[in-house]
């Protein structure tokens, strides 16, 4: 699912009131079984919903995958899985 809340990014009881209707959508769209990575993945700013949609044992596959395919850690470094 992607989410986009027009408003004013100064107003910043606003933005925590913003993020907190995002936290709801999210965590209702997986308790539903949905997903809210989009067609190229998680994204950065999804980063710390990744736990709530995915277990412990994905998200080790997915450190491992990144690490047989970069063991310098040169690709996309800093990003989701260092």
């Amino acid at each position: 699912i992607h989410t986009n809340i027009m408003c004013d990014k100064r107003d910043k009881e606003l933005m925590k009131r913003v993020w907190d209707a995002v936290s709801e959508i999210f965590r209702f769209v997986i308790d539903i079984g949905g997903t809210i990575s989009g067609e190229h993945g998680i994204g950065i700013t999804k980063q710390s919903y990744l736990r709530i949609e995915k277990s412990r044992v994905e998200i080790d596959v997915y450190k491992k995958i990144k690490l047989l395919f970069d063991p310098m850690g040169i690709m996309n470094p800093g990003k989701i899985f260092t």
